[in-house]
C-alpha cells in the first residue's frame, strides 16, 4: 500500500475524526502491512494531507472544520491562515492566543471555530507542519548577562534567546544573522545560534546584507555557474555569427540610464516612405550562451530575477555575462534575437519578422540625452545622422503612444522614490524620479515587440509563458468607485464592467490635480497583480489580449524561457514528447518566477523604507512641504515633497479641535473649528519621531504644533500668574513662613 493509496482510501473512510486503530479495523488492514499503515499516517498528517488531531485521532485537512496553509503573521501579534485546498474561501483569522508555538512563514493546521457576533472566520492553530525558515536575520540585545535577539521583520514576534557559547562575539546593537536551534514551546521562546555577525546598523552596506539575507537572496552565483560563465571568453567569436541575419550595417543605439551597466536590448528606427515605418528590437541573445539545465541556467532559474538596490544590484547572470559578453555594449559584436516590425500610418504591425541576428550598437545613449534630443535642448545627441534617427523615433513613439490611447491602456506614470548615494555609500538625498519622454520611448518599443512575441507564440499554438493581469475583482471596483466618489469622480463604467480605458479616463481626469497621487495609488490597489502563467487571460492594464516578457533575459528568467521557446516555435513542428515535457515544466517555472519578482518588489521596498527612516532620523524638528496623500481614521498621512518620503500626522496631534474621520468623504473634520483636511491638501509637516524599529515617520501639522506649543505656554504663564498673589493683596497678608517654596517645589 503506497501513500497515495492509503490518501484515497481516508477520503471515502474518515467521514469523522478516527483514531489509527479504528482505521485499521474500518480499512481492514492486513497484519503484515500495519507497520507501512502506520508510517504513511505519520507521513500524511506531517505534509498536511490529513490532521493529527487531540487524542490521537485522524482527521481530513480539507474537511469542514480542518485547513491546511502557511500562517501570515501581523506585527501586532495576531495572524491569518489561506486554506489551501480553497484559496477563494478567504483567508482564517488567528488570534494572538490561538497561535501557540507558530511562527510567521509555517505551515500549520488550523482548526476553524465558529465566528462569534458574526465576525470573520476564525481559526486555532492544531500542529505546526513544517517550519517556514530556520534562518533569521535580527538585532542583538544584552540583558541581565542574557543575549537575544530581535528580529528585523515583525512578523517574527518572539524574541530569540542565544546561548553565550553561540553568541560569536557578537555585541549589543550588532546585526546579525542565526539559526533557530530550538523551536518554541509552551513553556520557552525559541532558542538559537549565530550564524554571521554582519555589524552596527548604520555600518556601510550593513542595511543591504541584511534585506538579502532576510528575504534569502543570495549574491554569490555558485562555482559551477562561475565556470561556465569564464569559459565562454570576453568576446564573440566568428563562428557563432555564422548562418545569423547580418545587422552590423544598420544604426542602431542602446538607450539606458545614467548608472546602467548592463544593455540587453538595442533599437534600431526606419521610416519607409510616407507614415510608414521600420522598428527593429535587438534583445541580447542570452540562451544562445545558456543551455538549458546547465548551472548558468540552474542558478538563474532559482533567482528569477535580479534585484537591484541603491548601492549594488545582485545580477541573475555573472558579471562575465550580464555586463560582458551580453551587454550589448557599443562597438563590439554581439548576438541577439530580433523582433523586426514594419508599421502603418497608425502605429499597426503590417508584418513581424524573428531573427537570429548579430549587431554592432553604434552609440550608448542615456535617458537625459536623449529626453534633450527630443525636446530640442542643447547636449543632446552630438551625431547627425544619430540625432536624425531620434528625430524618427520621436514620431514613431507618438504614434505609438496614441494607439495604446485608443485601446485604452492604463498609464499611471507615477515617480518612484530615487535614493542617491555619495562615495562613502550614505544617503545624500531622496528625490522623486523623474520619468521622461526618453523612457517612454524605449517603454512603448519594448511593449510592441513583447507584444508581437506572444502573438506570435499564441498564432502557432505551443506551449508558453504570458505575462497575464486579469480583470480588476467587482468587489474592489465598487469600493473604488466609492472612494472616487467622494472626490467628485466616477469611473463611469457598468456595473462589474469596468474596462481599462474607463481607468484610463479617470487617469486623466485627474492628472495634474491635487488628488493624482491618491487616486492612482488606489487604482492600482484596485488591480489585480501581473504575474507569469501558461494560460493566455490577456493583460488587462495594458488593454492586450496577449502578452509576454521577451526583451530582457538578462535580468528576467521567463524572458529567457520565452527566447528559447521562440527559437524553437521557428524551427519547425513540435513533437508530441517535447510538448507533453513544456505542458508539464512551464506552468511551475511561471509561478516559481512570480513568487521571485515578488520577493525582489517586496525586498527593494523593504530596504528603501529602511533607508528613508534612518535618513530622517537626523532631521526631526525640521519642517517640510508635502501633501495629504492618505486619510484614515487615526490620522493623515503626508508625502513629503524633498526629501521624497511619507510619514503620518496623528490624529492626537491635531490640538486647535477635536477631530472625526468622516469615512463616507474622506476627510478629517474638525467639530468646532469646521477645519476639513483632505486629500491633495498641500501642507507645511514637521518630521516630530523616527520610529527605527517599526521603521515609521511620525509627523505634525506645523500649524498644528505651534498652536499646540503656543497654547501650552500661555497656560503655563497663567498658571504663574495665578499662583502669584497680586501686589496690593501681598501687602496685606501677614508674612508667610518660607515652606511654601519647598511646597511650590513638591
Amino acid at each position: 500500500m503506497t501513500r497515495d493509496d492509503l490518501l484515497r482510501l481516508l477520503q471515502s473512510a474518515l467521514v469523522r475524526p478516527a483514531s489509527a486503530r479504528e482505521l485499521l479495523q474500518r480499512l481492514r488492514v492486513p497484519r503484515e502491512q500495519r507497520v507501512t499503515f502506520r508510517r504513511h499516517l505519520h507521513a500524511l498528517a506531517a505534509e498536511g494531507a490529513i490532521v493529527a488531531m487531540r487524542g490521537h485521532r485522524y482527521a481530513l485537512s480539507g474537511g469542514a472544520d480542518h485547513v491546511v496553509g502557511v500562517l501570515q503573521m501581523h506585527p501586532d501579534g495576531y495572524g491569518f491562515v489561506t486554506p489551501e485546498h480553497d484559496p477563494g474561501s478567504g483567508d482564517l483569522y488567528i488570534p494572538r492566543s490561538q497561535l501557540h508555538e507558530a511562527l510567521h512563514g509555517d505551515r500549520v493546521s488550523v482548526r476553524q471555530v465558529s465566528p462569534r457576533g458574526g465576525r470573520r472566520r476564525e481559526g486555532r492553530i492544531v500542529r505546526v507542519l513544517a517550519r517556514g525558515t530556520a534562518r533569521v536575520v535580527g538585532q542583538v540585545e544584552t540583558a541581565g548577562g542574557r543575549v537575544q535577539v530581535v528580529p528585523f521583520d515583525r512578523r517574527m514576534r518572539d524574541r530569540v534567546t542565544i546561548p553565550p557559547a553561540e553568541a560569536r562575539d557578537a555585541a549589543p546593537g550588532d546585526m546579525v544573522e542565526i539559526e533557530i536551534t530550538g523551536w518554541p514551546t509552551a513553556t520557552r521562546g525559541p532558542v538559537g545560534r549565530v550564524v554571521d555577525v554582519l555589524g552596527p546598523p548604520d555600518g556601510p552596506g550593513v542595511d543591504t546584507t541584511v534585506i538579502l539575507r532576510r528575504h534569502g537572496i543570495t549574491e554569490a552565483h555558485s562555482p559551477g555557474a562561475l565556470a561556465e560563465a569564464r569559459w565562454m571568453g570576453p568576446a564573440v567569436r566568428p563562428q557563432d555569427c555564422e548562418g545569423r541575419t547580418d545587422f552590423r550595417d544598420s544604426l542602431t543605439v542602446t538607450i539606458d540610464g545614467d548608472d546602467a551597466r548592463d544593455f540587453d536590448d538595442a533599437v534600431s528606427v526606419e521610416r519607409q516612405g510616407e507614415g510608414r515605418w521600420t522598428l527593429r528590437v535587438h534583445i541580447a541573445d542570452v540562451a544562445h550562451y545558456v543551455g538549458a539545465g546547465s548551472a548558468l541556467d540552474d542558478d538563474a532559474r532559482e533567482r528569477g530575477t535580479s534585484v537591484y538596490f541603491p548601492d549594488r544590484a545582485v545580477h541573475m547572470f555573472p558579471a562575465e555575462l550580464a555586463t560582458g559578453l551580453c551587454s550589448l555594449n557599443p562597438g563590439v559584436d554581439r548576438l541577439v534575437q530580433s523582433c523586426v516590425i514594419d508599421l502603418d500610418a497608425r502605429g499597426e504591425p503590417v508584418r513581424c519578422g524573428f531573427h537570429d541576428g548579430v549587431i554592432r550598437s553604434r552609440a550608448r545613449l542615456t535617458y537625459a540625452e536623449v529626453n534633450a534630443a527630443l525636446t530640442g535642448q542643447p547636449h543632446g545627441v552630438a551625431e547627425p545622422d544619430i540625432g536624425a534617427m531620434v528625430a524618427d523615433m520621436r514620431e514613431l513613439f507618438a504614434v505609438l503612444r496614441e494607439r495604446r490611447r485608443r485601446r485604452g491602456s492604463v498609464d499611471f506614470d507615477l515617480p518612484e522614490a530615487e535614493i542617491r548615494l555619495d562615495e562613502e555609500g550614505q544617503i545624500e538625498a531622496i528625490t522623486a524620479s523623474e520619468r521622461n519622454d526618453a523612457h517612454r520611448l524605449i517603454e512603448e518599443f519594448m511593449l510592441l515587440a513583447n507584444e508581437a512575441v506572444a502573438s506570435e507564440l499564441a498564432r502557432r499554438g505551443l506551449p508558453a509563458i504570458y505575462r497575464v493581469h486579469e480583470a480588476p475583482d467587482p468587489a474592489r471596483v465598487e469600493v473604488f468607485e466609492a472612494f472616487i466618489a467622494t472626490l467628485g469622480h466616477r469611473l463611469g463604467a457598468p456595473a462589474g464592467a469596468a474596462r481599462p480605458m474607463h481607468f484610463q479616463q479617470l487617469a486623466d481626469r485627474v492628472a495634474g490635480t491635487a488628488v493624482q497621487r491618491p487616486v492612482a495609488l488606489l487604482m492600482l490597489r484596485t488591480m489585480a497583480q501581473a504575474r507569469y502563467d501558461t494560460v493566455n487571460v490577456g493583460h488587462f492594464g495594458l488593454a492586450m489580449p496577449v502578452y509576454t516578457h521577451f526583451t530582457s533575459p538578462i535580468r528576467r528568467y521567463p524572458d529567457l524561457v520565452v527566447h528559447r521557446l521562440l527559437r524553437e516555435a521557428r524551427a519547425g513542428a513540435m513533437s508530441d514528447a517535447r510538448r507533453d515535457a513544456l505542458e508539464a515544466e512551464l506552468p511551475e517555472i511561471a509561478a516559481h518566477a512570480s513568487q521571485r519578482e515578488r520577493r525582489a518588489a517586496e525586498a527593494e521596498r523593504e530596504l528603501a523604507q529602511w533607508k528613508k527612516v534612518r535618513f530622517m532620523a537626523d532631521r526631526v524638528g525640521e519642517e517640510f512641504d508635502g501633501y495629504v496623500t492618505g486619510v484614515s481614521a487615526f490620522g493623515l498621512f503626508v508625502e513629503l515633497v524633498e526629501p521624497f518620503v511619507e510619514g503620518l500626522v496623528h490624529l492626537s496631534t491635531l490640538a486647535d479641535d477635536e477631530y472625526r474621520f468622516v469615512e463616507s468623504a474622506h476627510v478629517i473634520h474638525g467639530l468646532r473649528t469646521r477645519r476639513v483636511y483632505r486629500l491633495g491638501d498641500r501642507v507645511r509637516a514637521r518630521v516630530l519621531r523616527v520610529d527605527a524599529e517599526r521603521r515609521l515617520i511620525d509627523l505634525g501639522l506645523a500649524e498644528q504644533i505651534d498652536a499646540m506649543l503656543d497654547g501650552t505656554a500661555r497656560r503655563r504663564r497663567g498658571a504663574g500668574s495665578r499662583a502669584r498673589p497680586a501686589p496690593e493683596r501681598r501687602r496685606n497678608t501677614p508674612r508667610q513662613p518660607r515652606r511654601g517654596k519647598t511646597r511650590q517645589r513638591r
